[in-house]
């Protein structure tokens, strides 16, 4: 069963995905409930991306404090499972602080290292601002900026070539 569960899970995320990119379809308000019907129960039944996307959602999005608890939640535990946009977005959590995350600035800083060695550009120029800077309570560091900032650029080329595997 649990097989059959995890396909069912992975074809209600492709629907959801479906539903969210596509723009033939009229986004009508049942489209959208439909869709966040379809990422919610992806991202309860332990579906990193799903977990990353709607946790996203949630947390940016929802206007209840519950609902976005529940968001930062859930982009955690994708996270922590290796999902890269939301380890970037964890780092993102930890830098301004919500209820259930205060401001960390080291987690913060581990968050988007993990982000930025992963590929993920974004992550990779917030590190390399903070050491220019003195961020996060990190020394200035010129040599660790431009290494930050490498990778950086390194992986928008590759996102801009056609046959990138390197960077997300």
């Amino acid at each position: 069963m649990h097989q059959a569960s995890s396909l069912v899970t992975r074809l209600e995320y492709r629907l959801a995905e479906q539903l969210f990119h596509n723009r033939w379809l009229p986004r009508s308000r049942r489209t959208q409930q439909l869709t966040m019907h379809l990422y919610q129960r992806c991202a309860e039944a332990g579906h990193t991306t799903a977990l990353s996307v709607y946790g996203h959602m949630l947390f940016h999005r929802a206007i209840s404090p519950q609902d976005k608890a529940k968001g930062a939640r859930y982009v955690m535990e994708a996270a922590r499972q290796g999902d890269v946009r939301a380890q970037y977005q964890a780092g993102r959590i930890f830098e301004h602080g919500c209820a259930q995350y205060p401001r960390r600035d080291d987690k913060a800083v581990t968050w988007y290292a993990r982000a930025g060695e992963a590929g993920h550009p974004l992550a990779a120029e917030r590190l390399a601002e903070a050491y220019r800077s003195g961020m996060f309570g990190l020394a200035v560091d010129p040599l660790r900026a431009a290494h930050w900032q490498a990778l950086a650029d390194q992986c928008v080329a590759e996102e801009a070539a056609p046959a990138a595997t390197l960077c997300h």
